[in-house]
């Protein structure tokens, strides 16, 4: 694969989609087949007898958890940004599509840029540092070293 290949899989906003777990796939897969066989054992009846006993209270919870495992499984992202994976209302890929741009380092506002902000909480600045990267030293260098996926 070359770096103009793999250059799709930068997203907008300066994080590497083909490293986003979601796109892997890795922990959706597991998510579902730890559901799957959770429904074989029965666990819900288990976890619902069990949960009576002090020890084990915390397992009264068990819907709750598997709810989560429900949503693990439904974040699996099988395209990425600029094929149209991810939020399709994304305000990060609207704006940059409306301006023509690669990507958000073609933009002189992109490190005050509000759009960006839901990004903090699951990526630090990660996506900044990446968009400085980038604007600094093109996408072929970017993609050849190191991709921030969480930096503080």
């Amino acid at each position: 694969m070359t770096a103009k290949d793999d250059a799709k899989d930068i997203g907008y906003c300066g994080l590497y989609c083909a490293e986003c777990p979601s796109h892997i796939g890795k922990i959706a897969d597991l998510a579902h087949d730890l559901k799957r066989e959770l429904r074989v054992v029965r666990y819900d009846k288990a976890a619902e007898q069990l949960s009576k006993i002090s020890f084990f209270k915390s397992l009264e919870h068990y819907p709750e958890c598997y709810e989560v495992l429900d949503q693990m499984v439904k974040m699996r992202c099988n395209k990425v940004c600029k094929t149209g994976g991810g939020n399709p209302s994304s305000k990060v890929r609207i704006c940059a599509r409306k301006k023509g741009f690669e990507g958000c380092w073609e933009c002189e506002g992109f490190e005050e840029c509000e759009k960006m902000d839901f990004l903090k909480g699951v990526h630090g600045n990660a996506n900044i540092v990446n968009l400085k990267a980038i604007g600094k030293n093109g996408t072929e260098k970017f993609l050849k070293g190191k991709k921030l996926w969480y930096s503080d």
